[in-house]
């Protein structure tokens, strides 16, 4: 996953709003989102090389994304998948701080990430790269390949048009979420971040949907929208090679309780 925008109790309806693309090779194999057959309170999609996941929310509330931390480019010899990150959150019964607490001691197992895990009352990032973990303020957050709010140009612009979008006419939310997802366009050099991997690369990976060759790109997109009542609407649509549209999947369900607060 390489960008997760959201709203955190930033809409006096929806308490949580999700939109994100899932950038990968493409020849690596996953499963489309749907509720997991050894876990089936878990909605998301799944990594079927490592077994973990990249985003996922369960019956109960519990949310949980990883992105990867880009610093230069991959050298690899992690012993652990980040994907296990957002699985074992999601999976297990322990709280989203002290869950990350643990993930702390064992940080320098993983490649570089950032994790969000919470449920719809409390929120928390946790970077092997950053200052340790974060109480998420209500708001419009984005999450690309670095520390939460990295103001690189799909972060800053995602945020503001998420923000404009919820002040909006929230009846077609999904679509709009997704149309701003699907934008191709390219900051100027002088925008673009510099993260270790030259220009050009930084040129290909910089719009919010990557769609630059056959080995790499975006691989899905995901909107999902909790309601106050606690109605979930979760939509995830599948990309192949150069952006190609492959499937979408669409599923609502209803968490176990309502939110209270």
């Amino acid at each position: 996953m390489c960008l997760i925008l959201f709203a955190f109790q930033a809409h006096e309806n929806f308490p949580l709003v999700i939109a994100a693309n899932r950038d990968e090779a493409y020849a690596r194999p996953a499963a489309p989102a749907g509720f997991w057959r050894d876990h089936p309170h878990v909605y998301g999609g799944r990594d079927l090389e490592m077994g973990g996941a990249w985003m996922g929310l369960t019956r109960h509330g519990r949310f949980a994304a990883v992105t990867n931390y880009r610093d230069g480019f991959p050298k690899g010899g992690a012993p652990r998948s980040r994907g296990e990150l957002v699985g074992g959150y999601l999976t297990g019964t322990q709280a989203a701080r002290p869950y990350l607490e643990s993930v702390a001691t064992r940080k320098t197992e993983y490649a570089g990430f950032g994790v969000l895990a919470g449920d719809l009352n409390a929120l928390w990032f946790l970077s092997n790269y950053g200052n340790g973990i974060e109480a998420i303020a209500a708001g419009v957050h984005g999450l690309s390949n670095h520390l939460l709010d990295t103001p690189w140009p799909k972060v800053t612009s995602g945020k503001r048009e998420l923000a404009a979008l919820l002040n909006g006419d929230v009846g077609t939310l999904p679509e709009k979420l997704f149309d701003m997802l699907s934008d191709r366009s390219v900051a100027t050099d002088r925008e673009l971040p510099d993260t270790g991997i030259g220009l050009q690369r930084e040129k290909a990976l910089g719009p919010k949907f990557i769609a630059v060759d056959d080995r790499y790109g975006t691989r899905a997109s995901t909107v999902i929208i909790v309601g106050r009542d606690g109605r979930v609407h979760y939509i995830e649509r599948s990309f192949g090679p150069r952006g190609t549209f492959l499937s979408v999947v669409s599923n609502r369900f209803e968490l176990a309780a309502p939110l209270t607060a």
